[in-house]
């Protein structure tokens, strides 16, 4: 049996990257997978490869409210609950505050930290109706420390740190933890053409998606008694 036996996970930005690492890690260690993203095709690919009874997929834009109300109301009438959710979907530009459009700037506060919220107040309702659970948000070590030409992207990630630890405060004593999850740079498509290019040589020496899917197996595996609130990851080859 797997640490994460019987459990019904939602991931969202579950299309590639993290998210769909997350997927993998969690179904090989037992769980269900409901999986949000906006493209479908690669989702239906997924559960292709995951089996049809262990994951099913949700065409998502978690700027929209409705869409992640949809994904937790498919989840609990195709596996009856939900354990565990994972606000996983982001979006990254990189430059000076100056550079971009403001179209741009709100799309990324938009997916980024309403996304999140939006995602939050769709599952902690069935979380608790399932006795407790867990909420795992993916943010970014940008948001313990914002570093030059990412201000605006820092200041989403600052957010969702902020809003996870009030969470806890929240939550904890109705059996919900709540876990902020921050990477330093991982090799995936994010941010491709908005600050990274596809095949940049440093990206070889980052953190991998399945690095990223371990810490959140791991926290999600956890007894119950136990509680890990933050935790932040780089790359050896990385300076932190």
């Amino acid at each position: 049996m797997g640490e994460l036996e019987n459990m019904v996970v939602v991931v969202t930005g579950a299309s590639s990257g993290i998210g769909a690492a997350t997927a993998e890690a969690v179904v090989g260690s037992g769980a269900s997978v409901v999986l949000g993203a906006r493209r479908v095709d690669r989702l239906e690919q997924m559960v292709e490869r995951l089996g049809p009874d262990k994951a099913l997929a949700v065409a998502t834009d978690v700027k929209r409210p409705e869409d992640s109300r949809r994904l937790v109301a498919e989840a609990v009438k195709r596996f009856g609950r939900v354990n565990a959710f994972v606000a996983n979907a982001g979006i990254g530009i990189y430059g000076s505050v100056l550079s971009h459009s403001d179209e741009e700037y709100a799309n990324m506060m938009d997916v980024n930290f309403a996304g999140t919220v939006w995602g939050v107040r769709a599952a902690l309702p069935a979380i608790l109706d399932s006795g407790g659970g867990d909420v795992v948000i993916v943010a970014s070590v940008a948001g313990l420390r914002g570093g030059g030409h990412e201000s605006v992207y820092a200041g989403t990630k600052f957010a969702q740190v902020g809003f996870a630890g009030a969470l806890d405060r929240e939550f904890r004593e109705k059996g919900v933890r709540v876990t902020s999850i921050c990477p330093a740079a991982v090799d995936t498509e994010f941010a491709l053409g908005t600050g990274r290019n596809a095949g940049d040589p440093w990206l070889k020496d980052v953190l991998q998606a399945a690095d990223v899917a371990h810490a959140i197996v791991t926290v999600l595996g956890q007894p119950r008694h136990v509680h890990t609130t933050q935790w932040a990851m780089w790359s050896m080859a990385e300076q932190s």
